[in-house]
């Protein structure tokens, strides 16, 4: 099956400065593609590129066959786009929103009314759809901007952080959109900084200092020989007074790294730091009763990991 998005060896540079250098993925169609990065990475600037706002300096991407190279505006009319911050017209109504998108996008009168009933059905806008968008809950506003980038039926979504600032019940029900979405077909390429959410997607990229270090699915980022090293295994302990546990193990030996997690800690340990030396070590340590697990890593272990080897590498 052909992708709908193929980025090939894309690279941007602003003078001597390489925002983007050399990265490479391809996205199937219905995918939920989530693009991951900290700030300054060359985020922004890949998604730029891609949806036809930047020319590339090297490479080249192609999103359901056309080149972004050579035919930026017409991408422009194939995606949808929903940003970070609210920004649409406060002033105007959910209709007068959705109408006035459907007319940028070139759709006759009868399409916009049409695919406003459709959306505004789908997305359970329709008892706002008098309401100006500036009193509209965080939730709201969000479903209200996607239905706006939903409204010419694109093929493909870009999604920057969707979920910022809403309520954690408005965030599900956003998710449970998205995944009807991708059920359709649609392909969503979204950014995103909640690790749980990063685990939802179908395949996760991460780009750090303008490279792509990581691109796969989530259950085989975790699985990385960089995550958990050969001869080390990933353990929880909870215990009273977690954070003073967290202290008195950092120091030993046999830990390679730790973390507070919940009322828990989570740690990176050599295999020959097994049960029973752990619990020598926090009795000694004048920590009675510890409860000692094995766990997986988590999409964080995996970036921060992946972060800390490529640190290593740099001069």
């Amino acid at each position: 099956m052909t992708p709908t998005i193929e980025v090939e060896h894309l690279t941007k540079r602003f003078g001597h400065f390489t925002a983007v250098n050399d990265v490479t993925f391809s996205v199937a169609r219905g995918e939920i593609f989530g693009f991951l990065g900290p700030n300054g990475s060359g985020k922004s600037t890949v998604i730029r590129m891609l949806c036809g706002l930047l020319s590339p300096t090297e490479g080249d991407a192609r999103l359901l066959g056309i080149s972004v190279r050579q035919s930026p505006a017409e991408i422009k009319r194939k995606i949808g786009y929903m940003s970070q911050h609210f920004s649409l017209y406060r002033d105007l109504t959910v209709r007068e929103n959705i109408r006035f998108f459907g007319q940028l996008y070139g759709l006759s009168r009868a399409s916009i009314q049409e695919r406003q009933d459709e959306l505004c059905e789908y997305l359970g806008l329709i008892p706002y759809l008098n309401r100006q968008a500036g009193m509209l809950s965080g939730g709201w506003k969000q479903r209200l901007a996607l239905a706006s980038a939903l409204i010419h039926k694109p093929e493909i979504v870009f999604l920057d952080e969707p979920t910022a600032g809403i309520d954690p019940v408005a965030r599900r029900e956003l998710w449970n959109l998205l995944f009807d979405l991708s059920a359709q077909g649609i392909t969503l390429f979204v950014t995103t900084h909640y690790m749980d959410e990063a685990e939802r997607c179908t395949v996760v990229a991460y780009i750090y200092l303008s490279r792509l270090i990581a691109c796969g699915e989530p259950s085989d980022l975790k699985r990385m020989p960089e995550v958990t090293p050969e001869g080390c295994r990933r353990i929880e302990i909870q215990a009273d007074a977690i954070t003073q546990v967290l202290d008195r193990f950092r120091s030993h030996p046999h830990v390679r790294s730790a973390t507070i997690f919940g009322e828990a800690a989570h740690f990176l340990v050599d295999r020959a730091f097994d049960e029973t030396s752990i619990k020598q070590y926090a009795a000694e340590q004048g920590f009675a009763a510890v409860a000692v697990r094995d766990i997986a890593p988590t999409l964080e272990d995996v970036f921060v990991s992946l972060t800390l080897a490529e640190e290593k590498r740099r001069p």
